[in-house]
């Protein structure tokens, strides 16, 4: 999941002429969960909007505004709203932005309604969400039982823990278990201890390279 948080009002209307047509599309999934660009979010930005005098035409939620298909089986069905509009007002992650520039079928100005934060889980309550992917390029994951130390260990330390690190809690915020003792725990309940014995080289940061892209074969 890419987690996202909504720019301030302000932020967005900044960009927006007061003659400007707005068409709003949102994001079923991500933006949904995180309460920044779901059905619920793009009413509410649609109200405030035209209650500060901006004109907007419709809006759109694609399941996923990130896959191509989606989108674009989405935005056919509002061709028309679109057609009279001058711009989208995108409230999703920058996946979808790129989708939205790359795909729209009608090619208009994009504003940008959110920040992308990071790549990470949710809590069960939908309350909290937990950086939990760098996307490195070198996983690790096998390793350590699924939890990763480049994201989740305040340092980065990849041989760990360190030696800071007290009662299992981690030296840098005492409120956090260490993330190598909850790497510990997962290997010894899943038979797997030795791989804790296991030495993890310097990365090879060349795997991280920007802008990455895979092609299918």
């Amino acid at each position: 999941m890419i987690i996202t948080e909504q720019k301030n009002f302000d932020q967005i209307s900044k960009h927006l002429k007061r003659d400007e047509k707005i068409f709003i599309v949102g994001c079923g999934e991500c933006s949904t969960v995180c309460k920044t660009g779901g059905e619920k979010e793009v009413l509410e930005i649609r109200k405030r909007l035209e209650d500060s005098g901006f004109v907007v035409t419709g809006y759109a939620v694609p399941q996923a505004p990130c896959i191509a298909a989606e989108l674009k089986r989405s935005l056919s069905k509002h061709s028309a709203e679109i057609r009279e509009s001058n711009s989208y007002l995108l409230l999703s992650c920058g996946l979808g932005v790129q989708s939205l520039i790359e795909n729209a079928n009608i090619d208009l100005d994009v504003h940008i309604g959110c920040n992308t934060l990071f790549a990470g889980t949710v809590s069960p309550d939908s309350r909290v969400f937990f950086e939990s992917c760098s996307a490195c390029g070198d996983c690790i994951l096998e390793y350590t039982g699924g939890i990763c130390p480049l994201t989740q260990c305040s340092k980065g330390i990849l041989n760990g823990p360190c030696g800071g690190m007290e009662a299992g809690k981690c030296e840098l915020d005492k409120e956090r278990d260490c993330i190598w003792v909850s790497i510990y725990r997962r290997l010894k309940e899943k038979g797997k201890l030795d791989l804790f014995e296991r030495f993890y080289k310097a990365r090879d940061f060349s795997k991280h390279r920007n802008p990455m892209r895979r092609i299918l074969k």
